[in-house]
């Protein structure tokens, strides 16, 4: 499984439930020692998430924008609690693996491949330039894989990197996304992928 879509009604709001119950049991302290989440008090954190501050209310899982009235989508909203509830503070190993090497993303490279790398591909092969462009405007900054790369952090502990070779007469443009290896620590292989796509078309939706 490699998408929320793909869960029934039922289940879906039951993994929400679930994720609500689990971070109403955890102390504050924790929460933020081993998420990179900032406290506002016994009740509500602040979280970084595709680059904006989110506010968290840990008895509800409420969730919301800071200073802002947009209301955020369910999708996130459970990226977000699975990431708090699922942090335990291991820091960037600054070693890279794949998606088939998350516990469980090896069943499902092949729509993980079709969910995002393709997108990636099919829009920014040809103006790879423009992918560090649009990543710095979401926070990303260039790495150093490939013909060009960038890296962005959507939660304060997770790396995720974008990586385009160009190609010339004889081979092909091709790509690849990695993940910094301490990804394992905060999401799941499906909740990974759902972020990772969430990632790649808000850049494709920029371009």
């Amino acid at each position: 499984m490699c998408s929320y879509e793909d869960i029934s009604k039922q289940s879906f709001e039951l993994a929400l439930r679930l994720a609500v119950e689990k971070l109403s049991s955890m102390k504050v302290e924790d929460i933020c020692l081993n998420s990179g989440a900032t406290r506002i008090d016994e009740d509500r954190i602040l979280i970084h998430y595709l680059n904006q501050p989110h506010q968290v209310v840990l008895s509800t899982g409420e969730i919301s924008l800071k200073d802002k009235k947009e209301e955020v989508p369910i999708k996130d909203r459970i990226l977000i609690l699975h990431y708090l509830t699922q942090a335990n503070g291991t820091p960037f190993t600054h070693k890279v693996i794949t998606y088939g090497q998350i516990g469980g993303g090896k069943f499902y490279v092949p729509v993980f491949v079709k969910r995002n790398i393709d997108p990636l591909l099919k829009t920014f092969s040809h103006r790879p330039g423009l992918l560090l462009e649009l990543a710095q405007r979401i926070g990303g900054s260039k790495a150093d894989y490939g013909d060009i790369s960038v890296s962005i952090d959507p939660f304060p502990r997770v790396r995720i990197f974008f990586i385009l070779w160009k190609g010339d007469d004889e081979v092909p443009p091709n790509g690849n996304i990695l993940f910094d290896g301490n990804i394992p620590n905060y999401l799941t292989s499906e909740d990974v992928c759902v972020l990772t796509e969430t990632l790649v078309w808000k850049l494709v939706r920029m371009a």
